[in-house]
C-alpha cells in the first residue's frame, strides 16, 4: 500500500521537527511552482529524486476497443517523470 499525502506530511513534520501545516504548505508550493516550471520551460528537476519533463507525443494510429474500427490519435504535450540515478541504484 502506498504512503498518503497525509502520512508523508506526518512523517516529514516529526523527522524535521516542523508543525504539520508549515509542511503541508510547503509541500503545495512544490506542487505549484513544479507545474510552472513545466509548463515554462519543460522541466523541474527534484534534487535526489529526479525530474519532471514534458515531452512531444507523436500522433499514431490506434483501435476504438467497441467496434475495432481505426482510428487516428493526435499529437500532443504530455509530462513523465525520470527517476534520478541515485534512486534506482538505492531502491533496485
Amino acid at each position: 500500500m502506498s504512503m498518503t499525502k497525509a502520512q508523508l506530511v506526518e512523517g516529514l513534520a516529526k523527522n524535521c521537527k516542523l508543525s504539520k501545516k508549515a509542511v503541508n504548505d510547503v509541500l503545495n508550493e512544490m506542487a505549484a511552482m513544479a507545474y510552472k516550471e513545466v509548463k515554462r520551460n519543460g522541466e523541474f528537476i527534484v534534487p535526489g529524486i529526479g525530474k519532471l519533463v514534458r515531452v512531444q507525443r507523436k500522433a499514431r494510429t490506434g483501435r476504438n476497443p467497441a467496434t475495432g474500427a481505426q482510428i487516428r490519435i493526435p499529437a500532443k504535450n504530455v509530462v513523465r517523470f525520470r527517476v534520478a540515478k541515485a534512486v534506482k541504484d538505492a531502491v533496485v
